[in-house]
């Protein structure tokens, strides 16, 4: 847990209002009563409200509130803030109140663990995980957090950490007037949650926050709006600011071409290592995370070798292009984390001689764009409520496929038509949808999924 001693100190009343009781708010509530800071909380489910109370804080609902007698208000960074604010925003604001989240809250404590940030549309996770997993196999003692692992207030940064790494999001680098990363990673942006930030020029207004004040910025430059991110930084020239492409070759930045990670050195390339035949970082989006915690790792000066070293040793995270087991010439992949057709397309990209298991709740747009894929699948197997609109799609466009009522049953059809294959095939679960017409969330879909093959593989091997 996060000591908030040394900022209670600073606080002239004492007292924090608390709006949003999911794992980050009680974490946020359990720091702040430690310090001695009392605490007033609301949530709109009861069952959180409870366990608040449980924790020492006062229930009351802060949307109608005299707001006045706080300090501040934590917002938990799923509530709209910026754009058709939730009503305890309008009545912070009508009151004059500081809003906050937790990533601003550490901030405040005082610690001076060294932080990495890392945002962007997609590849967040990966590559945090990937960054503290390089950190740590090379010595520098690292925890994660922020919008991975745990909430950041329930982390345990003593004195043996060396750096926190942190996934954030734009909802919760919204609610950070003051906290920057020393070094802050933007990787992508797209098109997303424009219906919490109201425009794309909002959303990423968000997101560049992260570039502002001191330190590094690892930026890259492959799409129009992280091209744009990256001259303003560079222009403002307070942060020492490297490109990173894996489309074309850049000066003075790192670059991915034919598999190898580059390093332009004052007008001269240099062939730093090769990621090709790195299982868990496959696909052009896993270069782009390794060349980012490259650059990373070379402001703590990590030799090339060891980055390299850790890159070969780095597990993948779980539901995320996540490889379950080789058995034969077959590798099982969980991929239940790509809930939509852009997600997928990273997966297809990355494999080929495909049994394809996809499918569950549909989301706008369906498979469109996923037609560019079909020399790479050999077969689709068909789950969940999207199959009817699926069923049709593929139609259209010559898939052979299936269609299954359970996932357990596409995952047994999906290894009896690849065990025998004699080139290498890829059993990928990438459905493309959400997963609440069967499952309670992504995760438990993938862990069926994983469970299934692994009793598979182990009893017909």
């Amino acid at each position: 847990m996060i000591d908030l001693s040394f900022y209670a100190q600073k606080l002239d009343k004492k007292n924090v209002a608390v709006f949003g009781l999911g794992l980050s708010g009680l974490a946020a509530i359990k720091a702040l009563i430690s310090a001695d800071i009392s605490v007033t909380a609301w949530d709109d489910n009861q069952d959180n409200r409870d366990k608040a109370e449980v924790l020492g804080a006062v229930i009351f609902d802060l949307t109608q509130a005299d707001l006045s007698v706080f300090d501040f208000l934590l917002l938990a960074p799923g509530v709209p803030y910026s754009f058709e604010p939730h009503a305890v925003v309008v009545n912070a604001q009508k009151h004059n109140l500081e809003i906050i989240g937790d990533l601003e809250l550490l901030h405040r404590s005082g610690h001076e663990v060294k932080t990495i940030g890392i945002t962007g549309t997609n590849g967040k996770s990966t590559t945090t995980a990937l960054m503290a997993h390089i950190l740590n196999e090379c010595g520098v003692k690292t925890i994660m957090g922020g919008n991975i692992g745990k909430a950041v207030m329930d982390l345990d940064i003593s004195d043996n950490i060396d750096v926190l790494v942190l996934e954030i999001s734009s909802y919760q680098m919204d609610l950070c007037p003051t906290y920057r990363p020393d070094v802050s990673m933007l990787l992508n942006i797209t098109p997303d949650h424009l219906d919490r930030h109201g425009s794309m020029d909002d959303y990423v207004g968000a997101k560049q926050k992260i570039l502002e004040g001191q330190g590094v910025a690892i930026v890259s430059v492959d799409d129009d709006f992280t091209m744009k991110a990256f001259d303003s930084a560079f222009c403002q020239g307070i942060r020492k600011v490297i490109p990173v492409s894996v489309h074309s070759t850049i000066p003075e930045g790192v670059f991915v071409k034919d598999g190898y990670l580059i390093e332009n050195k004052y007008g001269e390339d240099v062939k730093v290592g090769s990621l090709g035949g790195l299982e868990t970082l496959r696909g052009l989006h896993n270069q782009q995370n390794a060349a980012f915690t490259y650059v990373a790792a070379k402001t703590f000066s990590l030799e090339d070798s060891a980055v390299f070293k850790a890159f070969a040793t780095y597990a993948g995270l779980p539901h995320r292009q996540y490889l379950v087991t080789q058995n034969n010439n077959v590798s099982y992949i969980n991929d239940s984390k790509a809930t939509n057709a852009e997600a997928a397309a990273k997966a297809l990209s990355s494999y080929d001689n495909i049994f394809w298991i996809v499918g569950g709740k549909p989301k706008n747009g369906g498979l469109k764009g996923l037609e560019i894929f079909k020399d790479k699948i050999k077969k689709s197997y068909l789950i969940g409520e999207a199959t009817e609109e699926f069923s049709g799609w593929f139609k259209e466009y010559g898939f052979e496929f299936s269609v299954f009522e359970a996932l357990n049953e596409a995952t047994e059809a999906a290894y009896q038509d690849s065990k025998d294959t004699e080139s290498p095939a890829t059993v990928l679960l990438s459905p493309a949808c959400a997963s609440w017409d069967q499952f309670s969330s992504f995760e438990v879909r993938g862990d069926v999924f994983t469970d299934k093959v692994l009793e598979l593989v182990s009893c017909r091997k």
